[in-house]
C-alpha cells in the first residue's frame, strides 16, 4: 500500500484500507471480509452501514446541514429531550468529539468552583484514566505517556488511584477547593477496569457530603455498551456531569456534555459555545440511533452477549498460566494477559488476529479488548470466542517454549 507522506505521523495505521461495510463485517480493498470485535473503537454500536442511520443521514444531508447555535436547531432540541429522558439529566450541550465534551465539563466544574467563591478550583481526577489529547483533557489523563513532551500542563487536578476510596476520603480531609471528582465508571483505555460495584455509589455519597459535583466520562461505557444505556444506571444513582460521544453517532462525530439541575445553568451565553457543535446532520443521526437501539432492544442484546463472552472466555482462557484476569461488563470485555509472557506489548496478537479476519484491539499494554457492536448475535460471538482463544493459548504456549 502506498503510504501518504502528506498526513502527519500521529498514527501508525496497519497495512489494510476498508473500502466497505455491513452489519458487524468489514471488506477490504481485496475484498476479505473481516469481522469486526471493535467496531471503531466502541463507536459503530450498531455496526457499519446500517439501515436507519444511512436513511437519517442521506435524508438529512438533502434538507440541511449546518445553520449555526446563533439560531434554533429542531433536530438539537429532540435530541437533547431524548438523552435526558433516558438519563434522568436536564440540560446538554453538544460538541464535536469526546474530548471537547470534558472539556465543557471540566469548564463547567471551574465556573462552578468560582462561582462558590473558590479560587483555584481543583478537580480530583484517576490513575491510569484517558479523558481525551486536547490540553485540559490530556492533563487529567492518569497517563504518563499521554503528557509526555506536551508541558507545563494545565494545572487544578488531583490524581487519586482509581477504585480507591479511602485516597478520595484522604483528598478531602486535606484540601479544602475540591470542587468536583471526574471518573470513568468503567476505565477503557486503562485496560477495561471495572471498579467494586458500590464505587459510584460511595463517590456519589463523598460528592453529596462535600457539594462536589460528580461528573461521569461515559465516552467508552455509554450508549448501551454495558448492558445499561448508561454505565451508572447500574448503581441506581445519577451523576451531576455526564460525557457522550464515540456511539452516540454511530461513526458521525458528535460529542454531548449532559449536566443534572446542580450544574445545568452554570454556563451560560458567552462561556462556552461550538461552531459546528449540534448541527442538523449530526443531531439527526444520533437521535437515530437512539430510535433504533431502542427498536431493536440491543441494550439487552449486549447485556446478553457480554455475559455469553464472558463465560466462555473464562472457560476456555481462565485457567490458562499467562492469563492474569478476564473482565466484562456488557460488551466492554478485557482479557490480561501476564506481561512478561507476551511479546511486544501484545501487538503480534493484533497482526495474527487481522491475519484470521478479525479485529482487536490491545490496550494497557498487555489487555486484548474486544468492544464488539450491539447488534452481534451468537455465532458471530462464538467466532470471536475461539479465534481469540486460539491465538492466546497458541502465543502463550510459543512464548513458554522459547
Amino acid at each position: 500500500m502506498t503510504i501518504n507522506n502528506h498526513l502527519m505521523k500521529t498514527y501508525a495505521p496497519l497495512d489494510i484500507t476498508f473500502k466497505h461495510g455491513e452489519g458487524v463485517y468489514l471488506w477490504d480493498t481485496e475484498n476479505k471480509k473481516y469481522l469486526d470485535a471493535l467496531c471503531g473503537i466502541a463507536v459503530c454500536g450498531l455496526g457499519h452501514a446500517h439501515p436507519a442511520i444511512t436513511k437519517t443521514i442521506t435524508a438529512q444531508a438533502g434538507k440541511l446541514l449546518h445553520t449555526s447555535n446563533l439560531y434554533q436547531i429542531e433536530q438539537q432540541q429532540h435530541l437533547a429531550d431524548q438523552l435526558c429522558e433516558i438519563s434522568g439529566m436536564s440540560r446538554v450541550f453538544f460538541s464535536n468529539s469526546g474530548a471537547e465534551a470534558n472539556e465543557a465539563a471540566i469548564k463547567i466544574a471551574r465556573l462552578y468552583g468560582h462561582k462558590k467563591n473558590i479560587d483555584n478550583p481543583g478537580i480530583i481526577v484517576m490513575e491510569n484514566s484517558f479523558h481525551g489529547r486536547t490540553m485540559a483533557t490530556l492533563s487529567a489523563t492518569g497517563n504518563r505517556k499521554v503528557q509526555a513532551g506536551f508541558e507545563p500542563l494545565v494545572q487544578g487536578f488531583i490524581r487519586a488511584p482509581y477504585n480507591n476510596i479511602d485516597a478520595i476520603k484522604n483528598i478531602a480531609e486535606n484540601n479544602n477547593n475540591i470542587v468536583a471528582i471526574l471518573v470513568e465508571p468503567v476505565q477503557g483505555e486503562g485496560g477495561i477496569n471495572i471498579p467494586d460495584a458500590d464505587y459510584l455509589n460511595q463517590l456519589r455519597d463523598i460528592c453529596d457530603r462535600h457539594d462536589w459535583l460528580l461528573m461521569l466520562d461515559e465516552i467508552q461505557t455509554g450508549m448501551g455498551r454495558t448492558g445499561e444505556w448508561f454505565a451508572f444506571q447500574h448503581n441506581k444513582i445519577q451523576p451531576d456531569v455526564m460525557t457522550l460521544a464515540k456511539a452516540l453517532g454511530n461513526g458521525v462525530p458528535i460529542g454531548a456534555c449532559l449536566a443534572s439541575d446542580k450544574a445545568g445553568d452554570v454556563l451560560q451565553p458567552g462561556n462556552h459555545g461550538s461552531t459546528f457543535g449540534g448541527n442538523p446532520l449530526m443531531c439527526a443521526t444520533a437521535s437515530a440511533v437512539i430510535d433504533t437501539i431502542k427498536t431493536e432492544n440491543l441494550i439487552t442484546n449486549a447485556k446478553q452477549s457480554g455475559q455469553y463472552l464472558l463465560a466462555a472466555f473464562t472457560e476456555k482462557l481462565g485457567a490458562l498460566d499467562g492469563v492474569r484476569k478476564i473482565r466484562a461488563l456488557g460488551l466492554m470485555i478485557g482479557i490480561e494477559l501476564e506481561p512478561d509472557l507476551v511479546k511486544h506489548d501484545c501487538s503480534e496478537l493484533v497482526k495474527m488476529a487481522l491475519n484470521k479476519q478479525l479485529l482487536i484491539n490491545v490496550t494497557a499494554g498487555n489487555v486484548i479488548r474486544l468492544l464488539p457492536p450491539l447488534i452481534i448475535n451468537q455465532q458471530q460471538a462464538d467466532t470471536i470466542i475461539n479465534t481469540v482463544s486460539d491465538l492466546v493459548t497458541a502465543s502463550l504456549q510459543n512464548k513458554a517454549a522459547a
